[in-house]
Formats: structure tokens, sequence, C-alpha cells
């Protein structure tokens, strides 16, 4: 059986360190906790403040609020490690493999790309855009909040081109069209290119002008061409075994410290294929 805890500590002793004063009112370990929080799965709230706890030594006061949402299976999960493509020091760019998630969650963020991130190049992570978990690619990631500002604004004011390829489920009988059904009740803008096709499926180049959530899931799904590996919008099962064929495959934009053009790619040898 899965152990899942989820508990709220209010520290009322002074000069308790947090692995001991949490231990205390819980059924694990040390070891295991700081395994747990290491992962991220703990939070302190003090005054108005709340962040992840990872410090096992660290001193609490009379009045911290400790948060625990321990979940064995999720805190048990491995994540594929992301490749570093781009280094500019104030943000980086970097392939997302499928199963990866962009952010952590209260459970944890031990596979969540902003973490993994920070633990290899040590520095702060700060995310400015998003692929869903299943959706491999190519994704920003800024390291100051200045620069995670600025690449924000980039992408809202849609200075960021990005090119997709999808493999969807029957025969593509379009070489080109624009998919512009409002998601959300906003408007939503796909440009898709037959680039292969077979029978029973299509490769697809999708290039998006918005970002609403799932956009190209969505509108590849009520053109009636739903993406292999859909198991939102298409007709995946919940046990398929072959993973979501969307991949963000490509990057250009003004770099925002030296005002020349980025293009960043991904080899066909890395792209997702018929």
């Amino acid at each position: 059986m899965v152990q899942i805890i989820e508990k709220i500590i209010i520290i009322e002793q002074e000069s308790q360190i947090a692995i001991d004063a949490i231990s205390s009112q819980l059924p694990l370990s040390k070891q295991v906790l700081k395994s747990a929080m290491d992962k991220g799965c703990v939070w302190l709230k003090r005054g108005k403040k709340i962040n992840r706890l990872r410090r096992v030594k660290k001193p609490l006061n009379i009045g911290d609020k400790v948060f625990v949402y321990f979940n064995e299976k999720i805190l048990s999960s491995v994540a594929s490690q992301p490749q570093l493509l781009l280094d500019k020091n104030d943000y980086s760019v970097w392939f997302k493999p499928a199963g990866v998630f962009s952010q952590g969650s209260k459970w944890g963020d031990h596979c969540a790309l902003t973490r993994l991130v920070e633990k290899k190049l040590d520095r702060p992570t700060f995310l400015v855009h998003r692929l869903d978990r299943a959706t491999s690619g190519l994704m920003l990631i800024a390291h100051t909040k200045n620069m995670a500002r600025d690449l924000s604004k980039m992408f809202a004011d849609r200075n960021i081109d990005k090119t997709y390829l999808a493999i969807v489920e029957g025969k593509f009988t379009k070489e080109k069209i624009t998919l512009e059904k409002p998601i959300d009740g906003k408007n939503a803008v796909s440009h898709v290119t037959l680039l292969e096709s077979e029978k029973f499926k299509s490769l697809l180049k999708v290039k998006i002008e918005t970002g609403r959530k799932h956009q190209i899931r969505k509108h590849l799904s009520e053109f009636s061409h739903p993406i292999i590996g859909d198991r939102l919008y298409g007709n995946a099962a919940k046990n398929h075994p072959e993973d979501l064929q969307l991949q963000a495959i490509q990057l250009i934009f003004n770099c925002p410290i030296d005002k020349q053009t980025v293009k960043i790619k991904l080899n066909q040898d890395e792209r997702i294929k018929l």
C-alpha cells in the first residue's frame, strides 16, 4: 500500500532544527524524511512567506508552520535528465524529455525541469513558458528575476517563434491549414503543414502564434486528427504504451542580452518520426 501523508506541523518550541521537529511528528525515519525534503514535498510558512523547506538543519521559530505532502509513489519516481543546448548565464535552453514536468507541485519537484536545471547549474531557475509533461522538446529557463520578466514578456508579445512536430491519427488531407478555434474563450491560432503521411497516421509541422493550454492537442483533435498517444483529447487508452507524439523542435528569438538572433532546433535524429 502506498504511503501518503498530508500534515501541518505548528512549531511550539524554540531551538528546534527542521529534521528533528518534523520527524517527531511523522512515522518516517530521518533518512526517508531527508530525501523527501530534498525532493521538495516539505514547505515552510513563516509570516506571509511560504517556500520549500530542504535544509534539514534549518532552525525553526515558534509559530512557523511546516506543511508535509508525502506521497511514496510520487517521490519514488525517477526523471529522465534534460540536455543543455545553450547557456547564456542569465538564461539557458534545454531539451526536456517526455515525462518530465515543467515545474513542480506541492508534492515535490524532483521530476521537474526547473529543479533538475537548478541542480545541474547551481543557479536559481524561473519558469517562463511550459510544455505538458507528456510533450518533449525545447524549453527556455531564466536564471534571474529580470531575465524571467524579459522572457515572459517576449512570450506574451509573441516575439518567440515556436515550431512543433506532431504525429496524428489518420491520413491528413490538407497540405496547409490554419486552425483558429478559440480556446477557453480566447484567441488561438495554429498553422499546420503536412510533412509526411501513411495510411493510418501523418507527420505535421505546427507553428503557433498563441500559447493556450493544450492548444495544439485541442486544435488537432477538433479537426478529427488527434495526436497519437493523447490520453486527454485522443483515442489512446489509459495504459497505451506509446508516448504523446508531440515535440517542440525549434525556437527563434532575439537574445535579450546581445540582441542577436538565436535559432535553436533539434537535429533530425532527435525528432519524432513516422
